[in-house]
Parts: structure tokens; C-alpha cells; sequence
């Protein structure tokens, strides 16, 4: 019960009492109705002004107490006349003023943050303490290739399905890397935690590298060949020259015949290598794609000739599964059919001999998938595919996936390579 309650009741029961006796009184209680009546008059004058001084600055404290347990801080408290308690009132109402300013503040910092978030390039994931994902944005969902961030709410890293999901769920506390996936795409990692009401709280930062690692990838690759086509070919161009100057002469003379077919062998061998460092000159001269609408399965009918004559020495089983809408693309034919060419020739390079080659077609998503079931790709190799001048052949020049990575690149298309756990290698290329 307040004390207000109390100080009412109090007051109540001396009215009371003054009021019996006033209609009781008679003549014989004398000078001691004029007593009574006294004692009773001045408790009265007392509790008014012990309501005054006591129990209107307590209940005018206790209703600022009430606002701060709700949070009001728009409301104010009044002067209740009694100097101690207004200058009790006028503190309280300059602390309401700083925490309303404070919570404007800070809502208007979380609203800017909020905003930078949403719209930056860098993914951003942050976890409950339980590592579950409270909230992504764009740009994460983006990298993480899942929808909506509302189907990624309460799920951990490790139950998302992305190949940069699984790769994130490695990462230690604390701990920055950089992650290169299996389809060219390259990310600098942060595993973070900030302090929020005491508790460290984890979150992913995931910026992408894939332009920027490229560029500088290209720009010096394309300088080193550069250099390397021109100085072969000049050396090649005269060497070539000189050597068919003397199997000419040599073929004057007699007895020769097997001079002439080592300065033969000569001639070819110095024509292959020049032909050798023209294919890797040749990946920095692709052209620009001249984009036209064709149909997806068209395109791939039309290259199955050259595809099963590589497959047909292997003993390669080849086939099409290809989806009935038979969707519309954007492509360079051209170039893009000498990318499947290439993606077929290494998915029969891995298998060797005996194996299968299926080629999916798909509208929801448009999407094109050659799958192998060769000898599939380590976790370790995935990291090293599209990088220049690597390969896991013996003889191999590391350009294949370069040029396919280029020529998608330039269509604007997404891809990936890898190998799934039912032991299948695919190759996805979503239009």
C-alpha cells in the first residue's frame, strides 16, 4: 500500500472522530470537548503538513520510479512545492532528458549501422551464442547463394549447403583467411566476435577478392607471355628459317638422307613449340562475345558430333539429358562452344576409359551441368582450379580452365566445379 493510501485512511478516521465528537458533545463534558476538539484540529493542521513535506515528494519520487521502470522518458515530473524534493525533481528531470537524447542517440546510430549494413559489398552473418544466424545481408546471401535471409534464420553455418558455407564452418575464432573455391570465386574471411551486454557474440565478415585477384592475375600473366610469345617466336621464326635453308642445300649433296630427317624433326619441333606458346598468347586475345539469343539444347545437339568422337576412343558412354522448355540464352556460340568442347575433353581425361559423361539441361534454374564419374577433384586441388599455368595433368599447359573461366566471365554467367559425395564431378554453368 502507498503512503498515500495510508496518509488518506489516517485522515479519514481524525475526521471521523472530530465529527462524533462535535454531535455528542453535551454540556457536561465542559473544558473537555474544547480539549478534544483541540488535540483533534491540530493533527489535522499536522498531516497536511506532513502530506506537504513527506508524503507528496515520496508519492511525486515514486511515480518517477514507475516512469523509469516503463521506460517513459518523455514525461517530466512537477514541482511539488518542498525546495529538497524540487531540487530531487529537477535532477530527475535533466537524467530523463540525457536518457531520452541517449536513446534518440543510439537509435539513430543502430538506424545508420543498419543501413551501412544492408548495403555494403561485404557480407556480413552474425550468430546467437549458440552459433545459430540471427541476421545476413544482402551482400552475404549473395556470396552464401541462398535466397532469402528469412531461410537461413536459427541455422548454422555448417547446415547451409554453399561450398563457401562449408569452407566458412572451418574457420577458427579469430582468425582471417583467404578462401579460393572451385569456381574461380576468391573471398578474404574474418571468424569476429563483438561485446554485447557482456557476451561475445561471433559473426562472419566475407569480402570478395574474385575481380580484384584476377585482374592482377591477368595483368601479369598476360605480361609474361607477352614477353615469352614474342622472344619464342622471333627465336623460332629464325631458327626455322636458317634450319630450311640447310636441308635444302643438304639435299643437294648425296648421302644426306639422314641428315635431312634429323633437320626435319628440327623444323617440327620448332614449329610445335612455337604453336605451343601461341596457345597461351591466344588466351589473352579473347574477343569480346557477340551476345544473341539461341536455344540451350540447340547449342549443345549441335556440338555432340565433336563431343562423342572424344568419347568414342575412350569407351565413354555420352549422355544427354536434356530439359523439354529448352530455354532461351544470351550467348557468344562461338566461344561457348568451344568451352563445352573443353569441359568434355577433361571430364574424358579424368575418367580415362569406360566411364559416363551426362549432360543435364535445366529452365528453373537455366542451367547447364556436365557430370563425370572420372576420379573426381581433391579438396585441395578445388582450391588451385582457374589459377593460371596449374594442372593435374602430366604434360598439361594449365590453360584450359583459364580460357573457360575467361569466356564465362566475359558472358556473365556463374560456375562451378567439383566433386559431389555421390562421387559425380559437375560442372555448373547457370545462365
Amino acid at each position: 500500500m502507498k503512503l498515500k493510501h495510508l496518509f488518506y485512511i489516517l485522515a479519514l478516521l481524525l475526521v471521523t472522530v472530530w465529527l462524533l465528537v462535535l454531535f455528542i458533545a453535551t454540556e457536561e463534558y465542559g473544558w473537555k470537548f474544547y480539549v478534544i476538539e483541540s488535540v483533534v484540529t491540530i493533527s489535522i493542521i499536522y498531516l497536511v503538513y506532513f502530506y506537504r513535506k513527506v508524503i507528496k515528494p515520496l508519492n511525486s519520487i515514486a511515480g518517477g520510479m514507475d516512469l523509469l521502470q516503463a521506460q517513459d522518458f518523455s514525461s517530466r515530473l512537477s514541482p511539488v512545492g518542498q525546495h529538497e524534493a524540487d531540487h530531487i525533481v529537477s535532477i530527475f528531470n535533466r537524467m530523463m532528458n540525457q536518457l531520452k537524447e541517449e536513446r534518440l542517440r543510439l537509435r539513430e546510430q543502430n538506424h545508420f549501422l543498419d543501413l551501412l549494413i544492408s548495403v555494403s559489398p561485404m557480407g556480413v552473418v552474425i550468430l546467437t551464442l549458440d552459433e545459430r544466424i540471427s541476421m545476413a545481408n544482402k551482400a552475404a546471401l549473395d556470396f552464401l547463394e541462398e535466397g532469402q535471409e528469412e531461410d537461413i534464420l536459427d541455422k548454422t553455418i555448417d547446415g547451409l549447403s554453399g561450398a563457401l558455407a562449408e569452407e566458412l564452418a572451418r574457420i577458427p575464432k579469430d582468425t582471417t583467411v583467404t578462401i579460393r573455391l572451385s569456381d574461380s570465386r576468391i573471398y578474404r574471411c574474418a571468424h569476429l566476435s563483438f561485446i554485447d551486454r557482456g557476451f561475445a557474440h561471433p559473426f562472419y565478415l566475407i569480402e570478395s577478392l574474385t575481380s580484384e585477384v584476377m585482374k592482377a592475375e591477368k595483368k601479369a600473366y598476360e605480361k609474361v607471355i607477352r614477353m615469352i610469345a614474342h622472344e619464342v617466336n622471333n627465336s623460332v621464326a629464325g631458327i626455322t628459317s636458317t634450319l630450311d635453308t640447310i636441308s635444302d642445300a643438304l639435299q643437294t649433296m648425296d648421302n644426306t638422307e639422314d641428315i635431312c630427317e634429323v633437320m626435319k624433326v628440327c623444323i617440327e619441333r620448332s614449329y610445335s613449340m612455337s604453336k605451343f606458346i601461341t596457345n597461351f598468347a591466344d588466351v589473352v586475345k579473347i574477343p569480346e562475345p557477340q551476345l544473341q539469343e539461341v536455344h540451350l539444347n540447340d547449342r549443345v545437339e549441335a556440338c555432340k558430333r565433336f563431343m562423342e568422337h572424344i568419347c568414342q576412343d575412350r569407351h565413354i558412354n555420352l549422355q544427354m539429358d536434356l530439359c523439354e522448355e529448352n530455354p532461351i540464352v544470351q550467348m557468344d556460340t562461338s566461344l561457348f562452344e568451344q568451352v563445352l568442347i573443353n569441359i568434355i575433353k577433361n571430364a574424358a581425361e579424368s575418367i580415362g576409359n569406360e566411364g559416363q559423361i551426362i549432360i543435364h539441361t535445366s529452365n528453373s534454374p537455366t542451367m547447364l551441368e556436365i557430370g563425370d564419374t572420372g576420379k573426381g577433384i581433391s579438396k585441395d586441388v578445388e582450391a588451385k582450379l582457374f589459377t593460371p599455368f596449374f594442372s593435374t595433368k602430366p604434360n598439361g599447359q594449365g590453360i584450359g580452365l583459364i580460357f573457360i573461366r575467361e569466356v564465362l566471365m566475359k558472358h556473365g554467367y556463374t560456375f562451378s566445379l567439383r566433386t559431389y559425395p555421390d562421387g559425380i564431378t559437375r560442372f555448373r554453368i547457370c545462365f
